[in-house]
């Protein structure tokens, strides 16, 4: 199979070695060009063909915003991954580019003076973003399942089908039991994929919403102020001992697990910083296990675009119980990596496009809800009492 290209665009020559060292130490990428700004790097792509573009954010003549909008002029599906700075401007920058077609970041190591350690900072999760986005390291799956070279954590494997069958015909029912909370996952292509859901959900959904979205401190806060400021629904990043309220969405702060907790009164949140679980902190199985532990079947889970398989177990749990899963489909996933494992465990009620989702999460919800009103007897499937 033929090798990754990538094209390298940054100013500084130390985050140019650090990238070039850093892709090149894999076998199956190769750096076919660097660039010392964007315009030099617009000038590049023609002449070196790459299958994904580094860029960096901040640089002369042509900073990489600017750099970006005319890549997508030209390239309109030519994967990018930005680099960019743990600020706060690093990360309003990033938003910006997420936002201008930008495929996914990758944050900049903190010291730069120590090259062989600032290479391996940014090494492994760049090379898997590299191969994710790619279009040569794609499965017939559909994109960014496990490939040669792609780390997997062995303890999210899928289940073998018989006992996916089995769990599927234990939980069947004619009715769905009242759905009382919308849990989500997501990971690349997050930010674009929860901006285009979350503010076409209306501000009676009736239930809270809790998401967990792969990013860092910081990057987290920003998303949920930005989702507020565009949302009927109240979004904030959680703190730990919220009170869990339906008009609410709560977003998983980086670097910090999210759970919720059953009180005498209350369901509340909790924050935490366990160990990292599918090399995620915060990670989507923390999430949904709690979820199904307090709302049992009473649950909707959404996995939507992202790369690994964060999310598979929390799945599985969820349809043990008798919950719904709804995943994103392939076509309008930036990776499709979460939800095709997902779909491929044959897990999800629904594999839906992306535009779909705000629809269908009300259908479910308001329908759910109205069936176990009418049937009382029905609403008693979860272990939420």
């Amino acid at each position: 199979m033929p090798r990754i290209r990538v094209l390298v665009i940054d100013d500084a020559v130390v985050i140019r070695k650090i990238l070039s060292d850093a892709i090149s130490s894999d076998p199956e990428l190769e750096v076919v060009g660097t660039a010392a700004n964007g315009r030099i790097g617009l000038q590049k792509i023609p002449q070196v063909n790459p299958d994904v573009i580094t860029l960096d954010l901040e640089m002369p003549e042509m900073n990489g915003l600017e750099t970006l909008r005319e890549i997508r002029k030209i390239y309109p599906t030519l994967p990018v991954i930005m680099f960019s700075t743990l600020t706060e401007r690093g990360a309003e920058a990033t938003f910006e580019a997420l936002a201008s077609g930008a495929s996914d970041y990758v944050a900049k190591p903190a010291n730069v003076g120590n090259v062989l350690n600032s290479r391996e900072a940014v090494k492994e999760d760049l090379i898997r973003k590299i191969k994710a986005l790619s279009a040569k390291a794609q499965s017939s799956v559909g994109g960014a399942l496990p490939t040669k070279g792609f780390t997997t954590n062995t303890a999210c494997t899928s289940t073998t089908s018989s006992s996916i069958n089995r769990v599927l015909t234990t939980v069947a029912r004619t009715v769905t039991p009242q759905i009382d909370i919308l849990v989500i996952g997501v990971s690349t292509g997050g930010p674009n994929a929860l901006a285009s859901l979350i503010p076409r959900l209306p501000e009676d959904l009736q239930v809270p919403v809790l998401i967990v979205q792969h990013m860092p401190p910081m990057f987290t806060r920003l998303l949920a102020e930005r989702l507020d400021a565009q949302s009927t629904l109240h979004v904030v990043e959680a703190t730990d001992g919220m009170k869990v309220l339906p008009g609410n969405v709560y977003i998983a702060p980086g670097d910090y697990h999210l759970e919720v907790v059953r009180s005498t009164k209350n369901v509340t949140t909790r924050i935490q910083q366990g160990p990292p679980e599918n090399s995620c902190r915060p990670a989507v199985d923390v999430l949904f296990r709690s979820v199904v532990a307090v709302y049992g079947a009473h649950t909707l889970g959404v996995i939507l675009t992202g790369m690994g398989q964060d999310g598979l177990r929390g799945c599985e749990l969820i349809k043990e119980m008798g919950g719904v899963v709804l995943a994103q489909d392939k076509a309008t996933s930036v990776v499709w990596g979460m939800p095709g494992y997902v779909a491929e465990a044959e897990l999800a009620d629904a594999v839906l496009p992306l535009d779909s989702f705000p629809q269908e999460i009300v259908r479910r919800v308001s329908q759910s809800r109205a069936a176990t009103a009418m049937s009382p007897s029905l609403n008693n499937g979860g272990v939420r009492k």
